[in-house]
This record gives C-alpha cells, structure tokens and sequence, in this order.
C-alpha cells in the first residue's frame, strides 16, 4: 500500500509543479550573423577577349561546352555569378533582349526591378545592371557589351531556397563585387 501512495504522491507533486502561470514566449525567427571578407580583388585574364578584377575569395570554374562560358564561385556564401560570353554579328538586339527576357521571367517573384545602366565610352563597356528585389531565384543580374562585337551575361543564383531576409547581407556584399566586376571590366 505505501508504494500506491508514494506513486499517487508523485503524480499529484508532478500535476502541483507543472501547473504554474509562468507562460513560454516563443522566441522570434532570427538569423545567423554572416561574416563577410575583407574586400580584395585579382584581375582575371584568360583566353577570353576580356579582363576584369574579381575577388580575392571567389574561385573560377569553367564550362567545358561552350567557349568563355565559366562561373565564379563563393564557396563560403554558397553563391555563383554564371558568366556567358557571346560574339555579335549584327544580333546585339537578340542578345540584349534575351537578357532582357531572362530577367522578367523573375517578375512573379520580385517585389521589384531595378535597372541601373553603365557606360565607359573610353573602353567601349556598355551595360545594364538588373537587381531583383524579393525572393527570386537571381537577385542579380547584368550584361555587358562593346555593342559591336562581344557580349557578356552574368546572373547571381545561390544554392539555397531564396529568403530575401536572410540572404540580404550576402546579397548586398556580392552586389559590391559585381559593381566592382563591370567598373574594372574591358575587352581585348
């Protein structure tokens, strides 16, 4: 019989103890603090007819299909720019327009674009840089060209699902690189 009231007394004590007023708050989603680099850059030449300067902590990865077609990676971010060069022959129209398509077919998704619009007339680099606000697949993207002869495309893509919130950091520093990319880009 003392075994039965003990475990009555221990159910009755757990039922006392457990029934308080202190109610749990859940915490807030957050995100985990992203340390970025010190910002430093490379020149990045090759047997493409272009130069540009890149950053110190991306890596080049090359496309075996297609001539000058290659990825720069950020290994630490999870980030890749796809970079696709293009010769013109009398279609930069083409080329600009499927550009132009590429990144509108990101509207169901984007809260907004932003078009941003290059030109260095000494070096014959013209371009347009696309930002796409929301949670879009690209959050970046541009194309640059010398509007006689080259083309080059270039679309920022991470490898995970996009959360405009908790990519905004990354986002933001890579943005910095590409903008670095086009200022110091020119064609051979």
């Amino acid at each position: 019989m003392k075994k039965k009231q003990i475990y009555l007394l221990a159910v009755i004590m757990f039922f006392l103890i457990s029934c308080n007023n202190n109610e749990t708050v859940p915490r807030p989603k957050a995100y985990f603090r992203i340390d970025t680099p010190e910002k430093s850059y490379k020149t990045y030449k090759s047997e493409c007819p272009f130069i540009f300067e890149m950053p110190e902590y991306a890596f080049i990865i090359k496309a075996k299909e297609e001539f000058c077609w290659f990825d720069i990676w950020f290994p630490k971010n999870g980030a890749t720019i796809y970079l696709t060069y293009k010769s013109v022959d009398n279609n930069l129209n083409v080329h600009v327009e499927d550009s132009h398509e590429f990144v509108y077919k990101h509207v169901v998704k984007a809260d907004a674009i932003e078009e941003t619009i290059y030109q260095n007339d000494s070096l014959k680099v013209y371009g347009m840089l696309y930002e796409l606000k929301g949670n879009t697949a690209s959050s970046i993207q541009f194309y640059l060209t010398d509007s006689t002869t080259h083309f080059l495309r270039g679309s920022l893509y991470f490898d995970v699902r996009p959360n405009k919130d908790s990519l905004a950091p990354v986002i933001e520093f890579i943005r910095e690189d590409i903008i670095h990319l086009i200022e110091s880009f020119r064609w051979e």
